[in-house]
């Protein structure tokens, strides 16, 4: 982490230990969050969590949902990211053939134990991870898809806007963005920080982003069934011919 007023939650998306998110339905009151909200008062918070092995969003293994959507062939062919890659589990199972996916996490410690998790993977040519600030990095080129789950909801709010602009900028104008939105709004302190679908119109919708699709999460971990929400973004056609002129 390289300031204490961004907080930036990796890949995953759930408790690593399932009891731990049985247990703790408000997470304010989960030992494991309240650590990882103690580590990131300083401002290498978030590089200690990793080397402290206090990453409890981590599943260990790919989000159900993204092994569903590749299955099924929904998505998008060419470059997708996955910002807050962490160990990446979602980057390798998003990368193939016909997709080059590309795990971006400001976490040094998270990248080295992803390449070294998947060094040896069959599709090792059709991804990366790189050691980069989302706010900070201007990638060469852009992406056709971007898979945000647990990156928007860990950042302190006031960065939401400033989120939805790099979304604007790292994408093709055509290109779409999937949020798997995990709502939270029973509980004061992040992160992860209280966030409903709401929040995410506020903040995509002046820049073009319209909904393509949206349903409830049959597949969440958990007890995170019947409090998430896939939404699939699209820039409108005006909006998009706008910024091809640019």
């Amino acid at each position: 982490m390289q300031n204490s007023s961004r907080t930036e939650v990796g890949d995953g998306g759930a408790c690593t230990d399932t009891s731990i998110g049985e247990q703790y339905l408000d997470l304010s009151l989960d030992p494991k969050f309240s650590r990882l909200r103690e580590l990131l008062c300083s401002s290498d918070g978030w590089e200690k969590s990793w080397e402290e092995g206090t990453i409890p969003w981590d599943l260990g293994k790919p989000t159900p949902v993204v092994v569903h959507l590749v299955q099924k062939q929904s998505l998008p062919k060419g470059r997708v990211l996955v910002p807050g890659c962490g160990t990446g589990y979602d980057v390798v199972a998003l990368a193939g053939p016909d997709r080059y996916a590309v795990g971006l996490d400001m976490s040094g410690t998270a990248i080295e134990k992803a390449k070294e998790l998947w060094a040896s993977s069959p599709n090792s040519e059709c991804f990366s991870f790189l050691n980069k600030d989302f706010f900070n990095w201007n990638p060469a080129e852009q992406f056709d898809l971007m898979f945000d789950y647990t990156f928007f909801c860990a950042l302190e709010p006031a960065l939401r806007s400033a989120w939805a602009m790099k979304v604007g900028e790292i994408l093709k104008p055509e290109g779409e963005l999937i949020t798997l939105i995990w709502v939270i709004t029973d509980q004061k302190e992040g992160p992860p920080f209280k966030n409903d679908v709401s929040d995410y119109e506020e903040v995509l919708f002046p820049l073009g982003f319209k909904q393509i699709y949206i349903e409830d999460n049959e597949l969440a971990v958990n007890t995170r069934k019947g409090r998430e929400k896939l939404v699939r973004w699209k820039r409108s056609r005006n909006q998009s011919n706008q910024l091809s002129k640019c």
